[in-house]
């Protein structure tokens, strides 16, 4: 007969006391009560009972079973923290046949499942067979009290581990797809947009690495997005790193991640872009703005695939595909006073060109229409369509700020438009094929023997001379972004907040 003494403890009146109130007579620490459902399976009622005892002054559900037949609905009823699970049932058995098959069962019904093994002080043996099959530990009966609970104790908190690491892979690979969902595809029929399709075909099921060349505003980001969602990452995450805007003293702390103290604002652990990103696409855009040192500690990481955090020193591994973009050209590119060249190559593996508007101006009227259309429902008004001779202009103008410049204008047509279609006016083209801003004053240096006070007082207002001053950056550096903020003095990501408050 089992032996009852090894698993309960009595006081003077032989009521039964499980081990944490034994703990609270012998004056040790007080162990809470945890939240958890255990489910106990032997087939020896002597040891359900104990079990049960002790169990229950730690976790708030303790479920007993005698027949392993009943393990599969007790499952389906209920989630259990951890199970203890008996080698062997009925008289005579000693193989632990049983309990491999029901640990098996188990593991089928829910992978996530950590199960702990009951087994004899003969049957150690078969316990750590029955660990490598996929059970999380054993104890010998008769148990020691505190030995159990610790198990427990730690078998509770691996499932509870497992189950928040399966959260995090849910939500994660939810937040990937709402994330990685193409917003707009690629639109057009001309000979550049289908040789760039071609390429995203041929080279997005590879790992290549991927260098997109274009103009402000051809679409270089929508490429890198086709390029994801056509690879085998497409299904992890796609991050976008816009290196234009990140100040260098944070370059690193951005990409690579950085400790605890590290520096002064770093009051937290943080991980870089890379490392974020591992298993997924890395899209590096403005590549070719980087200033050359840090281009070789980004060459540096690229080969190595490894990154160490700022004030750490152990090198972490990442996995992740780089697709870079930039406006720069390819023969700028090729300076090597402009561009490291051995970081270039790594970096195009694969060479993707997005031509502009200008070189494909069939594509505008199927452009100018899916972006009418969408302004039309953002704004809650009646479809308007574009007049002949409009369509005839735009696809004429040259669009220096490409689809980019093409959308802000079609949206300030939308809003500002009184008519049913879409007119010329509306689009303010200028006799030279190019679209201006009615909002922009132009302001030249006033003529020998002129004061300024003979100015137009309009022309001072403030609104109008900063709409003035961007326009003019943009047409001057041909709508480098870069460097047409570099010219006004503020960052990229204010001059795209300026660029949108003005609808240029």
């Amino acid at each position: 007969m089992f032996d009852f003494e090894h698993f309960c403890l009595y006081d003077f009146e032989h009521n039964v006391y499980g081990f944490e109130q034994w703990q609270n007579k012998t004056g040790n620490i007080h162990v809470a009560k945890l939240e958890g459902a255990i489910l106990i399976v032997d087939d020896d009622e002597d040891i359900l009972v104990a079990g049960k005892l002790l169990l229950k002054r730690h976790y708030g559900t303790i479920i007993t079973c005698n027949n392993p037949d009943k393990i599969p609905q007790l499952m389906a009823d209920q989630t259990f923290d951890a199970i203890l699970l008996d080698m062997n049932f009925g008289p005579g058995e000693s193989s632990g046949d049983q309990g491999f098959y029901w640990l098996s069962r188990i593991l089928e019904l829910d992978p996530q499942a950590v199960v702990v093994m009951i087994t004899a002080h003969g049957g150690v043996n078969v316990a750590v067979e029955a660990m490598k099959k996929g059970a999380t530990d054993f104890v010998a009966k008769p148990w020691q009290n505190e030995k159990l609970v610790a198990t427990l104790s730690a078998s509770v908190k691996l499932r509870q581990s497992r189950s928040e690491a399966e959260q995090l892979k849910t939500e994660n690979r939810t937040l990937a797809q709402v994330t990685n969902a193409q917003k707009q595809s690629i639109i057009g029929t001309s000979k550049g947009i289908k040789d760039v399709l071609s390429f995203i075909d041929r080279s997005a099921p590879t790992d290549a690495n991927v260098l997109i060349l274009g103009e402000n505003g051809t679409g270089k980001e929508l490429v890198a997005r086709e390029l994801h969602l056509k690879s085998n990452r497409a299904e992890r995450v796609f991050m976008s790193v816009d290196l234009g805007a990140i100040p260098e003293t944070l370059f690193e702390s951005e990409l690579f991640g950085h400790k605890k103290g590290a520096f002064t604002d770093a009051r937290d652990n943080r991980v870089g872009r890379l490392q974020a990103a591992t298993g997924g696409t890395l899209f590096l855009d403005e590549i070719g703005n980087l200033p050359l040192h840090l281009q070789a500690k980004l060459l540096t990481v690229l080969e190595q695939r490894t990154v160490v955090p700022v004030g750490s020193d152990k090198a972490i591994p990442f996995d992740v595909r780089v697709i870079a973009a930039t406006n720069v050209s390819a023969e700028k590119l090729r300076d090597e006073s402009v561009f490291r060249q051995d970081l270039l190559f790594r970096l195009n593996t694969v060479e993707i060109l997005v031509p502009p508007l200008r070189e494909r101006r069939d594509d505008i009227p199927p452009i100018a229409e899916y972006y009418a259309s969408f302004y039309c429902r953002k704004y809650n008004q009646s479809l308007k369509p574009f007049a002949p001779e409009t369509l005839e202009a735009i696809s004429a103008a040259d669009w220096p700020g490409n689809v980019r410049a093409l959308r802000h204008a079609i949206e300030r047509a939308v809003i500002l438009s009184q008519g049913n279609t879409l007119t010329v006016a509306d689009f303010h083209i200028s006799e030279e094929g190019t679209t201006t801003n009615d909002k922009s004053i132009a302001v030249t240096a006033a003529p020998q023997g002129t004061s300024a006070n003979n100015l137009v007082t309009e022309g001072l207002n403030l609104e109008r001379l900063e709409c003035n001053a961007i326009t003019q950056a943009l047409k001057k550096h041909r709508y480098n972004i870069s460097h047409a903020a570099k010219e006004l003095g503020i960052t990229r990501a204010a001059l795209y907040r300026r660029m949108e408050k003005h609808g240029l």
